[in-house]
């Protein structure tokens, strides 16, 4: 009998996908200050997480959750990039149209910098030693030298770009959410050379990538994730998601793609192979946890959120209102 049972909880376990579930959320971090959020980065510096946060960058330790510091004066920040060789953290002020310039050892703001309109995803690319934002409303990429702090070129994407990865080889891919569509931008030329659609998928908005197998990982808004080959564009698999996810990681140790559907849970995939994936669980998180960020070297996932008022959203506006002083970074893990 004792055998019996434990076998039927291991199967429960296990599931369907043949993989040991067990995501949860292990602790939470509460953040005071008030604000809508975006995207949330690990540091790869220092033990701090950076939380995008209305008017301001919060910094907290990702161990303690204790508050190390603020990135001040960032009205409608979006994201936020690190260029470790330059010393430099950069922060994309959606209501601003400027990119904040900070120290990535002290966090003292240095400089700011003119974008496009309503500047979005931003990231930091090794391979060409630049930084890309994604600008919402100019429908168009700003490409900024660390070195000098100045907009060296904009690009054009006829489409509403959502976020940007490389593949550290010359390659930037972006998702173009009202086209449905991942541009792929050369960066020895600086000009988009393929237009891929997404397949079944619908406004694609959280992107990662694979350099290792060259899989492309696109996150939709119809609850699909599209797993694409990123030298020639085909739809190698669809799997299904949670309810609006903003946000797709990869953790390369090991082989984990996650995707932080808004719902309310984590949607979480084993990548077997370049072309065999499954759904390990949906496990529960948080209704608007619709971002997140993966630190590569404890496989931990951070997730921003907050609780929500009973009342229907203001008008103008898609989300019900936060309320004051429940805003909080999710720690989820096994």
């Amino acid at each position: 009998m004792k055998t019996v049972t434990k076998f039927f909880f291991l199967s429960m376990a296990i599931g369907n996908s043949g993989f040991a579930q067990g995501y949860h959320v292990l602790k939470t971090f509460p953040i005071k200050s008030s604000g809508g959020w975006d995207y949330i980065a690990v540091s790869p510096v220092n033990d701090n997480i950076y939380v995008s946060h209305g008017m301001q960058v919060n910094i907290i330790n990702k161990n303690s959750g204790d508050s190390t510091g603020v990135i001040p004066n960032t009205e409608g920040v979006h994201g936020i990039a690190f260029a470790p060789e330059f010393h430099k953290g950069f922060t994309s002020n959606g209501r601003l149209n400027t990119v904040t310039v900070f120290d990535i050892k002290t966090n003292a703001v240095t400089a700011q910098i003119k974008t496009g309109e309503n500047p979005d995803a931003i990231m930091y690319d090794p391979f060409t030693k630049k930084v890309y934002v994604c600008n919402g409303r100019t429908k168009d990429l700003s490409v900024i030298d660390p070195a000098s702090n100045s907009v060296i070129k904009t690009i054009a994407l006829g489409g509403k770009p959502e976020t940007a990865v490389s593949d550290y080889a010359g390659k930037i891919y972006i998702n173009i959410e009202d086209k449905n569509e991942i541009a792929v931008l050369n960066t020895r030329t600086y000009t988009v050379e393929h237009n891929w659609k997404v397949g079944k998928g619908e406004e694609p908005s959280g992107l990662a990538i694979d350099t290792k197998t060259k899989r492309l990982f696109a996150g939709c808004g119809n609850k699909l994730l599209i797993v694409m080959n990123a030298e020639n564009g085909k739809v190698v698999k669809e799997l299904p998601i949670g309810d609006g996810c903003d946000g797709v990681a990869f953790d390369p140790g090991t082989k984990t793609i996650f995707s932080s559907n808004g719902e309310g849970n984590l949607t979480v995939i084993k990548e077997k192979s370049a072309n065999e994936f499954a759904v390990v669980e949906n496990a529960p998180t948080q209704k608007g946890a619709r971002t997140l960020a993966v630190d590569e070297k404890t496989h931990l996932v951070y997730l921003p959120t907050a609780e929500y008022s009973t009342e229907p959203p203001p008008a103008g506006q898609r989300r019900r209102s936060t309320l004051p002083g429940t805003f909080k970074v999710l720690v989820v893990g096994k």
